[in-house]
């Protein structure tokens, strides 16, 4: 190594770069270098490859390379009503005779929650938001397998049985105990390695706290800059709800409360007011659009008329699948289902799904692009596959036609978390077949025998 060309841990060359930096650059045998966990420079392969001599090179010849996509709103855990619960209710909190959340072990959150971290990661999630009972369980699978991840509990104090008949009775008991386990996994999981996993706040929803509940989460959370997400409109029950308990709609509500603000993570977002949602825009939130579970319950988030009136669209996958290719995709349809017309379009999907992810959990400037100073958080797709071809822009085959089953590499902090479509850190296929087994057991206790040929082994 001469003394002025300077080292670097990896070179990745010879793709296609899709920086989606400022200049949004694509960049036709292009480079990515790397020092520990942060990108020094993007460019032309043969100029960085004069620039740097690396430790390690991977040839991205044949590869779309580009940011890991940030996906705001998962429940991991809950990956285990997949293919079923689409068919019988629209989320799995009010729906009947289906594994439910409060009824799961810790061991068995574990599980279920490297599952949905394991598909995460797959399908090119670097950055996540996951928040479900026992959060511990999800800290310690997305910390596993490497994934950058916001994750806080679920906190409510609606009893969740009766919910599932339709009823909201509250209980201070489950409350506290709720908001006491998201208050520890803040204590034992905030800033984990050098602050790859954060936490932050989740109250549930409006119907499912007590004013008073959302009142004591807007107290703790006062003055910090910790994160706050929940479920907000995402039924016609649950503006029905609030209005019959508290005589205003849930906006109103999370306003009067303190939490209606730019450091609320919102999903859904759908059953809104015109007024509602310029009050929101106002508000500087920060919607989770989830579109591919919405539009399998048959609704659509009124989310261009939200971005137009100041709020910030970001997209999640939610528990139906966690494909953000394909999120990106429904958000565009659903879109122009509502009359946005192709002023909704690639770049702005894919807009949605990076740098403004990146900007609602504080992390812009560190993930969503890929320039000198960030985070090396990237994915590369294998653009030999015949979905991927022709390339023309770079960026409208990657949200048109791109699947999760295109990703092959990924880095997060500069760390290869999955390679050749295998992850480093895990056991893929144990994880699958830990969680199926779990999801055995859970169905059957329903009267739901599973079938396929490892379904009926538990472990």
């Amino acid at each position: 190594m001469t003394a002025d060309v300077p080292a670097c841990d990896l070179l990745i060359t010879g793709g296609l770069v899709v920086a989606l930096d400022r200049e949004d650059r694509v960049i036709a045998d292009g480079a990515v270098a790397i020092a520990a966990e942060r990108i020094v420079a993007v460019d032309a392969a043969a100029t960085l490859g004069a620039r740097f001599v690396p430790r390690r090179r991977l040839d991205a010849s044949g590869r779309i390379v580009m940011p890991g996509l940030v996906n705001t709103h998962n429940h991991t855990p809950l990956m285990v009503v997949r293919g079923m619960a689409e068919d019988l209710g629209f989320a799995p909190m009010y729906t009947p005779n289906i594994p439910q959340g409060h009824r799961l072990s810790a061991e068995e959150a574990y599980l279920l929650a490297r599952l949905g971290a394991y598909e995460l990661l797959r399908f090119g999630s670097t950055t996540v938001v996951d928040y479900y009972r026992h959060p511990e369980a999800c800290a310690r699978a997305h910390a596993e397998a490497g994934l950058r991840a916001v994750v806080a509990g679920r906190v409510h104090d609606a009893d969740p049985a009766a919910l599932a008949r339709g009823e909201w009775r509250y209980d201070r008991a489950t409350g506290e105990a709720t908001l006491r386990e998201n208050l520890d996994l803040i204590a034992r999981w905030d800033g984990h390695d050098g602050g790859r996993i954060r936490c932050g706040l989740a109250p549930h929803a409006p119907d499912t706290c007590s004013r008073g509940l959302l009142e004591e989460v807007a107290r703790l959370g006062a003055g910090s800059d910790r994160a706050l997400h929940t479920h907000l409109a995402q039924s016609q029950a649950e503006v029905a709800q609030v209005e019959r308990r508290d005589g205003r709609r849930p906006v109103e509500l999370l306003a009067e409360v303190g939490l209606l603000g730019p450091r609320l993570v919102a999903g859904h977002c759908i059953w809104l007011e015109p007024e509602e949602i310029a009050r929101v825009g106002r508000a500087g939130v920060r919607v989770a659009h989830a579109p591919i579970g919405n539009a399998a319950a048959g609704m659509i988030a009124p989310v261009r008329a939200l971005e137009a009136a100041g709020a910030l669209i970001t997209l999640g996958t939610d528990t139906k699948s966690g494909d953000l290719f394909e999120g990106m995709r429904m958000a565009i349809a659903a879109a122009r289902l509502r009359g946005a017309g192709h002023e909704v379009n690639a770049r702005t999907a894919l807009r949605w799904a990076t740098a403004n992810g990146a900007a609602a959990l504080g992390l812009a400037g560190d993930v969503g692009a890929l320039a000198a100073g960030m985070r090396a958080d990237l994915v590369l797709l294998d653009a030999r596959a015949p979905n991927l071809r022709p390339i023309v822009d770079g960026v409208g085959v990657i949200v048109h036609s791109g699947v999760g089953a295109n990703v092959e590499t990924v880095l997060v902090d500069g760390r290869v978390v999955l390679e050749g479509g295998r992850p480093t850190r895990f056991d893929g296929d144990e994880v699958v077949a830990a969680a199926q087994a779990v999801a055995t057991r859970l169905w059957r206790k329903h009267g739901w025998p599973a079938v396929g040929a490892d379904a009926g082994r538990e472990e």
